[in-house]
């Protein structure tokens, strides 16, 4: 690989390979340059071709369409390539841009699910809380063996000398291990004056913890009587590891969206040393550098070109589907990609000066600003803990004047432990890999459980165009033939384009094959600069080309009205053919319009594209509502201008999707598109079927009504259980009996485990 001997002339100096400004450089060189660094730096390329006339720009499609290859892994001989630059003529008129699909990436930012991730200190790793979750466990066992369930020995409960100290050694163990993550977690809380999940299920733990010891001390040293807790506390810890474990696995995949920007600009730059140009780290760049992009490459960073012409693929970036032409002064954008010639490009900005750094910043800040949503499981939690405290203070005080400092004692104890949220633990978590579940067997992968419960409140759903709402690949639309047959006309055509990797091309060949069309050879085939080509095919001359070359040469023909790119099949200056190529609608696309509208939710289309392209996408899917030509700062602004009227839902694939995606209350990415979109979204479709968002719609509107009942059921009987426990009743004659109180909250347990199942989409 090129990058490989650069790499090999930086660590020897004498012999750094250093290539002479202006001089021409091997293809194969350039080639290999250009399929390292994209196939490792960028991932679902998007490839435009709209209002543009393809053969104004040599070579184009070779440079293009070498970017589409590699992402399906094929490969191009001698031949092929040299035909590159022979480009049928066609009107490009308002054609969508090219998604290029890529494989789904492992997204390694780990977010700890709706409730932790909104406890300060819940920071520890995915593999830190499991293991101590295993740990737990195994030390749990012995534990249900050796300690009375609230004072009661269980059928299976053993007594042998010296048991007692092997509980609390073993509970001991559980204490250093396990509780470490909720302490850490309810010290921030009271730090930050708001005691929640973490607060509650610390002062569960201390309880039942200090509590036990202290009855062990007493019972072991003063030969007192006294109850202990080692059972409830070692549940206890076991059952709050468990549901954040669940959370975390179910959410570990979240993704980091700034990560995945950087992954866009190449690693090296081809930077100029007086007459020469030496491969140096891209991060070392300076204001003021000149650097070299040769085709096919991205740009290191943002610059003014010096020298040189070319077309610039800025789709991934701006939205804009049409490619750019550059030469001399025009501005570059770091992380685009150079299309067809070699640029000298003088560096204006690196770093957060750079368009990338302020793309870092917009989402850095739509990601902390969304993550501050308080969950309801955290808020129940923040009330039980002031519920339960004072409870237990009052009756403490209460209790030691009417009954003595012991009775007092024991009374404010049960209080508190019936207070401990077992239940309300997994109340959420359950439901969340519940839906999951669900949700993956239906071709969607969520990854912020907590935003997808917004999708019940949804009022618009802002979407993009291209490889969203269209399949953002070229296909052949109509084709109309004038004396000769369709089958003919198109061997003819396929003969033609046969030995050319440009998309339109490759779709006309695409096409043939799939008729079952004999293929011709085609002889002699030469490209007609600006119009098309032509070639020889069984002695007769044939020619496919643009409407502007017939026009030039005087040929009659009637223009065939279509939307995407035309050519014209030309035989002795008489029109045999016209075909049409473009874009196309997804099947699904007008039924998941429709299903919105019926749902109440305004369907909104967003895209980089003209307005005319725009109108007419829009107006084949009923779409009344349409903004074109928008840049990635103008979607973040429309999202924020349509939270203002309600929630928002955004679908999108782009990079230039990334920060709308991250501002929305909820946001869908397409599983073709970027690893930045895919990051910074709530959720990614899999499936192609966009249905299938409707029914993500669905299974959020029953999972938080699972929720809401599991919390009830979790957290609700302590709305009898607590005071009852404190002794408020007394006065009636009615008690709660610890035992009472224990078998309760594990009925409660296990409701909300079994309630969880009964989710469905």
């Amino acid at each position: 690989m090129a990058e490989d001997k650069n790499q090999q002339s930086m660590s020897n100096m004498d012999q750094h390979s250093m290539n002479q400004q202006g001089s021409n450089h091997d293809n194969q060189h350039a080639q290999g340059t250009k399929m390292h660094q994209q196939s490792k730096q960028m991932g679902g390329m998007q490839m435009d071709h709209s209002n543009m006339n393809h053969h104004e720009h040599s070579d184009h499609g070779q440079k293009r369409e070498e970017h589409m290859d590699m992402q399906h892994g094929m490969k191009h001989d001698s031949k092929a390539s040299n035909m590159d630059s022979m480009h049928h003529g066609h009107d490009m008129k308002n054609m969508a841009d090219m998604h290029q699909g890529h494989d789904m990436k492992n997204m390694g930012h780990m977010q700890h699910g709706q409730h932790m991730s909104n406890m300060p200190g819940m920071d520890m790793g995915h593999d830190d809380m499991k293991t101590r979750f295993w740990i737990s466990l195994v030390l749990l066992v012995p534990i249900i063996f050796t300690a009375p369930f609230m004072g009661v020995d269980l059928p299976f409960t053993l007594t042998f000398p010296g048991s007692k100290w092997v509980t609390v050694i073993v509970a001991s163990v559980m204490y250093v291990v396990g509780t470490k993550p909720f302490f850490e977690g309810a010290k921030s809380e009271i730090k930050n004056k708001k005691p929640a999940m973490m607060s509650l299920i610390s002062m569960g733990l201390v309880v039942t913890f200090w509590v036990s010891i202290y009855a062990f001390i007493q019972e072991t040293f003063f030969n007192r009587m006294a109850m202990d807790y080692f059972f409830e506390f070692a549940s206890l810890v076991v059952i709050m590891l468990l549901g954040h474990v669940i959370e975390m696995e179910a959410t570990m995949k979240a993704g980091n969206a700034t990560s995945e920007l950087e992954k866009l600009t190449p690693t090296t730059a081809h930077v100029k040393h007086g007459d020469f140009f030496m491969d140096m780290p891209a991060s070392s760049l300076k204001v003021g550098m000149e650097v070299q992009v040769q085709a096919g490459e991205s740009f290191p960073a943002d610059g003014i070109v010096l020298e040189g012409t070319s077309q610039v693929d800025e789709s991934l970036m701006t939205g804009e589907s049409k490619p750019v032409k550059k030469e001399k002064n025009a501005k570059v954008i770091g992380g685009t990609i150079n299309d067809d010639g070699t640029l000298l490009v003088r560096v204006e900005a690196v770093g957060n000066d750079s368009f990338l750094g302020h793309l870092k910043e917009t989402l850095n800040q739509t990601e902390t600003s969304s993550s501050k949503a308080e969950s309801l499981a955290n808020k129940v939690a923040g009330w039980l803990f002031w519920i339960g405290l004072v409870s237990a203070l009052l009756a403490l005080v209460i209790w030691t004047s009417i009954s003595g400092p012991a009775e007092a004692f024991n009374t404010a104890v049960t209080t508190l432990i019936i207070a401990c949220p077992h239940a309300l633990g997994l109340a959420i978590p359950l439901v969340i890999q519940r839906t999951k579940a669900i949700a993956a067997k239906e071709g969607i992968l969520i990854k912020k459980h907590g935003a997808i419960l917004q999708a019940k409140h949804l009022d618009y759903a802002l979407m993009d165009k291209t490889g969203t709402l269209t399949n953002g690949h070229f296909q052949v639309q109509k084709i109309e033939t004038k004396g000769v047959e369709q089958s003919d006309a198109l061997a003819i055509m396929a003969a033609l384009e046969s030995q050319s990797s440009h998309p339109l091309a490759r779709a006309i060949v695409q096409k043939a094959q799939d008729d079952h069309i004999t293929a011709k050879q085609a002889q002699n085939v030469q490209t007609i600069k600006g119009a098309g080509i032509k070639g020889e095919i069984d002695g007769s001359n044939y020619a496919l080309v643009n409407s502007r070359y017939l026009s030039e040469q005087g040929i009659d023909f009637n223009k065939m009205e279509s939307d995407g790119s035309v050519s014209y099949l030309v035989k002795d200056r008489q029109v045999l053919a016209d075909i049409s190529l473009g874009d196309s609608l997804k099947p699904s696309a007008k039924d998941f319009v429709n299903a919105l509208k019926q749902m109440g939710i305004t369907p909104v289309m967003v895209t980089g594209d003209g307005q005319e392209s725009a109108k007419h996408v829009a107006s084949e899917l009923g779409i009344q509502e349409l903004r074109a030509q928008v840049s990635p700062e103008d979607k973040i602004n429309l999202v924020k201008e349509y939270q203002q009227q309600g929630k928002v839902m955004m679908i999108g694939d782009g990079i230039n999707d990334a920060p709308a995606l991250a501002q929305a209350d909820l946001s869908v990415a397409i599983g073709a598109g970027t690893d930045v979109a895919q990051a910074s979204a709530d959720a990614v479709l899999i499936s192609a079927s966009l249905p299938k968002i409707i029914d993500l719609i669905h299974l959020a509107h029953h999972a938080n009504r699972k929720e809401v009942e599991n919390l009830w059921w979790g957290a609700g009987y302590n709305i009898l259980a607590i005071p009852t426990a404190a002794g408020v009743f007394a006065f009636a004659g009615i008690v709660l009996n610890p035992m009472i109180g224990a078998i309760v909250m594990s009925l409660s347990t296990l409701i909300v485990a079994g309630n969880a199942m009964l989710l469905h989409k």
